[in-house]
């Protein structure tokens, strides 16, 4: 894979003391923790060193593998600080072996953690040598800025927790499904070593008072982990429900009653979110222009009328209804869908709707960063509506009833026109309105054990596990947008074909057609595996109609393992060597995704 990096500002409410203030009371437990993860940076600098050495010396393949294994242990045991903190360096440390592409069109080479491991296993090579030497040593450099960074910044208890729960759904979400360390799979050792570590770290708050079962509940998670390593038959599904959200609903009840002052962003993840799956998890306004746009009723019933309407395009002929069929999951069952003129087609398939509003990036080529983008785009496109947003907002004002409702949803004392920004939030509203994470997997993860049979147990499972969907589909959102920030959303290149018999790929390009750059080529948005039983065809040209042919094609290994020329395949071409049991397990599990 590699990163579109898009990243969104958010908006800070400050509350208790600064953010940015240049003192800070002699909080104790922040100043043992800073000082215990400044020593355990340390010994990651000796891991690195011992690394290097081993590389110039004569070490066997083993060995080499060994003291690797060894310095990501020490790496997650400061993850939690360096993930928070220091983003833009660790990303660099422990990040996907692929070109990191700016959207800007920087493009930074890979390096770090993953990298290493991409030369030493499955077998060591000497021609990797150079570049192994070359890799440890800015790897170093890495470390060594991270803790320039920790040496000169003081840690506030509300970030503390902060960093502690978002690490927990780092695990969760990339640490068990084999996210970082994809050829040695020491996942679970790994996870375990990093929560081990958590509860080293709130040991600081939970000594001699109540911590509402924190402590047991992280030593059951750590303890689960080191007995059951076998990457392929662990069981999320289990791990999750009965040892990952026990941790981060105790951690959050402990933050609660503590008192601690806190700084709110305005993020996707509610800071205030117990576990992945509360009903209010997600938040959907994190996207929004600004908070003076954010959802109401108002606004959502004046959307939901302008989506049906088709005012809005050039012709009065078409609306966003036209496409996005609400019976239909917000898609329309069409390969490509006609164009405005009815004498070709536009260029992509439809996507659904239903929770789009937790990206930070719209269209399969990430090219707009708002809902209110994407509206102004499908509106003024010559294929889609063909359309003006002034000449529309124009015609608004001049409707009576569309007056009063722009009146009452945007208040305006010296109101004379409806502002553009007001058609395209509107329509944003009723977006943010289709937030629809409550399927029987939600269901489960909330506790119904009821919710989900066996066989979509099994399924999920293999989502997380061999089948490696959730290394790109990651949880709870099943889109491409990372956890445990949710700030940015991945592209992957898979090597679609142009069809079922044309075995070349598909001319589209994707990103590429956006930023001319190498690793942009064909590569599109990682969408939403939810409601995907509902919304074929699927892929960006509707190549595949059932859910039986998508599996089948991943299994492959995508278009490079089909044969399929792509020279910048993210996805790995190695088959996964699903059985036909295991197959049907999936697509069990995938309607198990479906919204209610």
């Amino acid at each position: 894979m590699f990163r579109a990096g898009l990243i969104i500002s958010v908006f800070l409410i400050i509350t208790g003391y600064s953010f940015f203030s240049a003192t800070k009371p002699a909080d104790i437990p922040e100043q043992i923790i800073k000082q215990r993860l400044l020593l355990q940076i340390d010994s990651l600098f000796a891991d690195i060193h011992n690394l290097q050495s081993a590389i110039n010396g004569k070490a066997t393949q083993t060995e080499l593998q060994q003291v690797f294994l060894h310095t990501r242990l020490s790496y997650k045991k400061i993850e939690w600080a360096a993930e928070y903190f220091t983003p833009n360096i660790s990303r660099f440390v422990n990040g996907p072996p692929v070109p990191e592409v700016e959207l800007s069109g920087q493009v930074f080479d890979p390096r770090g953690l993953q990298v290493i491991e991409g030369e030493l296993y499955p077998k060591y090579n000497l021609k990797y040598r150079k570049q192994l030497i070359a890799q440890t040593k800015q790897l170093a450099d890495d470390v060594a800025d991270i803790k320039t960074y920790f040496k000169k910044i003081d840690l506030y208890n509300w970030q503390v927790f902060d960093a502690i729960k978002l690490e927990m759904f780092r695990i969760i979400t990339l640490g068990i499904a084999g996210f970082d360390d994809p050829l040695s799979e020491n996942s679970m050792g790994e996870s375990a070593t990093s929560v081990i570590n958590l509860k080293d770290v709130m040991a600081n708050y939970t000594q001699n008072k109540n911590d509402y079962g924190l402590n047991s509940a992280l030593t059951a998670a750590a303890n689960y982990l080191q007995k059951n390593t076998a990457f392929n038959n662990f069981n999320p599904a289990l791990f999750i429900t009965r040892y990952g959200n026990p941790v981060t609903i105790s951690l959050t009840k402990l933050q609660q009653h503590s008192n601690l002052p806190v700084v709110k962003y305005n993020r996707l993840l509610n800071q205030s979110a117990s576990t992945l799956f509360d009903k209010d998890a997600f938040n959907v306004n994190a996207y929004a222009p600004s908070p003076e746009y954010f959802v109401t009723d108002k606004r959502i019933a004046l959307g939901k009328k302008l989506f049906a309407d088709p005012v809005l395009s050039g012709t009065a002929s078409r609306s966003c209804a036209s496409c996005h069929k609400p019976n239909m999951a917000f898609t329309d069952g069409l390969v490509k869908n006609i164009d405005i003129t009815g004498k070709g087609t536009i260029a992509r398939n439809t996507p659904t709707l239903l929770n789009a509003a937790l990206q930070p990036a719209l269209f399969y080529d990430l090219r707009a960063a708002s809902l209110e983008d994407q509206a102004l785009a499908v509106v003024q496109s010559k294929t889609e509506m063909h359309g003006d947003m002034k000449i529309s907002a124009t015609k608004l004002w001049q409707d009576k009833q569309y007056r009063e409702l722009f009146t009452a949803a945007y208040p305006n004392k010296s109101r004379t026109a409806i502002d553009t920004l007001e058609v395209m939030n509107a329509l944003g509203s009723y977006i943010r309105s289709l937030i629809t994470l409550n399927s029987r997997f939600d269901q489960y993860m909330q506790g119904n054990e009821k919710a989900m049979n066996r066989t979509e147990l099994n399924g999920f499972n293999l989502f997380m596990g061999k089948a490696r969907c959730g290394t790109c589909h990651y949880m709870p959102l099943f889109n491409g947008t990372f956890p445990p920030k949710f700030n940015r959303i991945e592209a992957e290149v898979i090597g679609v074909p142009k069809s079922k018999t044309d075995k070349s790929i598909d001319p589209d390009m994707g990103l590429y057609a956006i930023q001319p750059l190498p690793h942009y080529k064909y590569a599109f948005k990682t969408t939403t595996v939810r409601n995907a039983a509902q919304t074929a065809p699927y892929m960006h040209n509707g190549v595949f109609t059932t859910l039986e042919e998508v599996i089948d094609f991943y299994n492959k290994g995508g278009g490079a393992g089909e044969g399929i020329r792509v020279n910048n395949q993210t996805l790995t071409a190695t088959p996964l060597h699903l059985t036909e049991k295991e197959k049907k397990e999936l697509i069990a599990f995938i309607k198990a995704l479906d919204s209610k």
